[in-house]
């Protein structure tokens, strides 16, 4: 495996979480802007690659020929097109990684030359503040040393978790939409602290402070979050009481079948 400092890395679409992956490959300092690649059709979101220090190019086959990892970061309907476009220029030293939602590892390696090493990431929004939650899985060609390479540039993006490609379905029920759910659920927190009287600037941001502590300690304790969530509610207390009502509006059976919904939804879309 080359040298992380010489390690050429491109990303064949320029969008937000492109410059996301992005941003968090450079911090972690191993991987020089000027080895980093980006194509698009315009300006628009090059610019934000070339205010890294990165190379931009309007050739997706330019990528091809100047890095060894790629990113493919287009919107998913692109995708097959692109594929047909730059599988000519595709070697075995090359390590395809798709963020594209909805296109399955069987179906990259179909319109990818036969033996070619490709992985499929999801990342959610949060990669954008480097705190990320990142699902990773391997097609049949892409071994350990592949898979390793991708969890370390990615380290500073976040959290990334391998597992098989159904989990990603999963990951994105969960996470992938589930930042949606959070910020509902910080909005409808904060909401009822400005009925109670605190002022709505105020209110959002303890809010959205408490989801962070909240979740900082369930990483950093390792704890069950029933295990936490008991901790926190004394007999007689308000916190027992104020549970009493979430369940009374059958909060988790709700949440459950929304990280259902997506997940379906995830799956047939890989279907179409």
């Amino acid at each position: 495996m080359e040298a992380l400092r010489e390690l050429r890395v491109g990303f064949i679409g320029a969008g937000r979480m492109a410059g996301a992956v992005a941003r968090g490959i450079l911090q972690a300092g191993e991987v020089q802007p000027v080895n980093i690649f980006a194509s698009a059709p315009s300006n628009t979101n090059l610019d934000k690659f070339k205010s890294f220090g990165c190379r931009t190019t309007h050739c997706n086959l330019d990528v091809l020929k100047n890095c060894t990892l790629v990113f493919l970061s287009t919107k998913p309907h692109i995708l097959p097109l692109v594929l047909q476009e730059v599988a000519p220029a595709v070697t075995p030293k090359h390590i395809v990684v798709s963020m594209a939602a909805g296109i399955t590892l069987k179906t990259l390696e179909e319109l990818l030359p036969a033996g070619t090493k490709v992985l499929r990431i999801m990342p959610n929004l949060p990669c954008v503040v480097q705190s990320g939650a990142i699902m990773l899985a391997r097609g049949t060609c892409a071994g350990e040393p592949e898979a390793a390479l991708l969890k370390r540039l990615l380290s500073n993006c976040g959290l990334c978790e391998e597992g098989p490609e159904s989990y990603i379905d999963s990951h994105t029920g969960l996470s992938g939409s589930g930042v949606a759910y959070a910020y509902l659920f910080s909005e409808a927190l904060a909401e009822g602290a400005v009925k109670m009287g605190m002022p709505a600037a105020m209110a959002n941001k303890i809010a959205a402070q408490t989801l962070l502590g909240a979740a900082r300690m369930i990483l950093e304790t390792g704890e069950h979050p029933a295990v936490l969530r008991s901790a926190v509610c004394t007999p007689g207390g308000t916190t027992i009481r104020a549970l009493h009502e979430l369940e009374k509006g059958a909060l988790r059976a709700t949440v459950m079948n929304a990280v259902e919904a997506a997940t379906s939804w995830a799956r047939e879309m890989g279907k179409r």
